[in-house]
């Protein structure tokens, strides 16, 4: 059988036109956002739940931790250590003092649960013991103070400038809940990019 050749033959298929469908500019914005969204929406969550969890960047503000930190480094706290065990001795720590106002501060942790903290002619005596700061450059000021025991599930922080220091000789010892996170990482400016020792 052939096919027929007689264009008025209704029998025969016309051949398939493609028309070019036109996208109204409503419809276009509408899929930009939309793309956006599914882009931006999972972000934002991975974001939140990492500041929330796991790290967050912070800030030094002023120079109660030097020579260790400088005011207007940059650093990244991590909050999953302590979800293990308690702070250390020697710890770096963002921590929220209500009495001290808003801002979050940044000290090292001397003392913790169950010990005695004094301050004796510059030194900090632990129980009884001196203990070696290495980190401080050089012997602090300041007065005497102590023996002063820290309570259970509360750290003891002072700051490595004890001169220029607002910490726990001001505030009291700190109860543990109110500690953000350990301070791990330095990453600004460049010259002290790295881990915290």
């Amino acid at each position: 059988m052939t096919e027929s050749t007689d264009p008025f033959d209704v029998t025969s298929s016309p051949p398939e036109e493609t028309l070019g469908e036109t996208v109204s500019p409503w419809r276009s914005l509408l899929t930009f956002f939309r793309s956006l969204l599914e882009t931006i929406v999972p972000a934002l969550v991975i974001a939140l739940v990492i500041n929330l969890f796991l790290a967050q960047a912070t800030q030094v503000q002023g120079q109660s931790m030097e020579p260790t930190l400088h005011s207007q480094q940059r650093l990244v706290v991590e909050k999953i250590t302590y979800r293990f065990h308690g702070p250390r001795r020697g710890d770096i720590v963002v921590l929220r003092v209500p009495q001290a106002g808003p801002e979050m501060l940044i000290k090292r942790v001397v003392g913790l649960p169950g010990e005695t903290v004094l301050i004796k002619e510059g030194h900090l005596y632990i129980n009884g013991r001196r203990i070696q700061e290495p980190y401080l450059s050089a012997l602090t000021g300041g007065q005497d103070y102590g023996p002063v025991e820290v309570p259970p599930l509360h750290i003891f922080v002072l700051g490595d400038n004890r001169s220029f220091s607002r910490d726990s000789r001001s505030f009291g010892p700190v109860p543990i809940e109110n500690v953000v996170g350990r301070a791990w990482f330095s990453y600004w400016p460049p010259e002290v990019w790295g881990p915290l020792k």
